[in-house]
């Protein structure tokens, strides 16, 4: 059952359009029904259609629900970074770079982790900080002037 849900909430994912809210969102409660609304799964990927339409507000808390009730594995990760750029949408930066420094590193994530880390960063007033980060990130991926970029990267100075 749950990898048959799993299956099928990819592809409401793989197909899911921001065209026609009140569809999306009645898709996804048809799925959220079949675990239950308070199961943390379902409760996230709830939280993930109005994130996806755009209504941070209504899925911020929606979040916090998932995780305070046990969200694990991918999904984890995920809500985190979602519920992160959710706050800094909202005009909630700071508590944004707060989850997200806490967060550490997730195979299934990557490098988003910085990525968002870095745009909240940014928009903290912490622009050189924000810079650091998301050259860190990126200079793994260099085939080239690793070592450059990371130097430079660890030379910016704090804010």
């Amino acid at each position: 059952m749950t990898d048959d849900w799993n299956t099928r909430v990819a592809e409401f994912w793989e197909s899911a359009d921001d065209g026609d809210p009140e569809s999306l969102l009645a898709g996804m409660r048809a799925l959220v029904a079949e675990r239950g609304e308070d199961e943390p799964d379902a409760i996230f990927e709830w939280a993930s259609a109005h994130d996806f339409l755009g209504r941070e507000t209504e899925a911020i808390p929606l979040y916090r629900a998932a995780l305070a009730a046990g969200l694990g594995g991918d999904r984890r990760a995920q809500a985190v970074i979602q519920l992160a750029s959710s706050l800094r949408n909202v005009g909630e930066p700071e508590a944004a770079v707060d989850l997200l420094r806490d967060l550490g590193t997730d195979a299934g994530t990557g490098a988003a982790v910085d990525a968002f880390l870095s745009l909240a960063l940014h928009d903290s007033g912490h622009p050189a900080e924000a810079l650091r980060v998301a050259l860190r990130a990126l200079a793994p991926t260099l085939p080239m002037y690793r070592r450059s970029v990371e130097f430079y990267a660890d030379e910016l100075r704090a804010d």
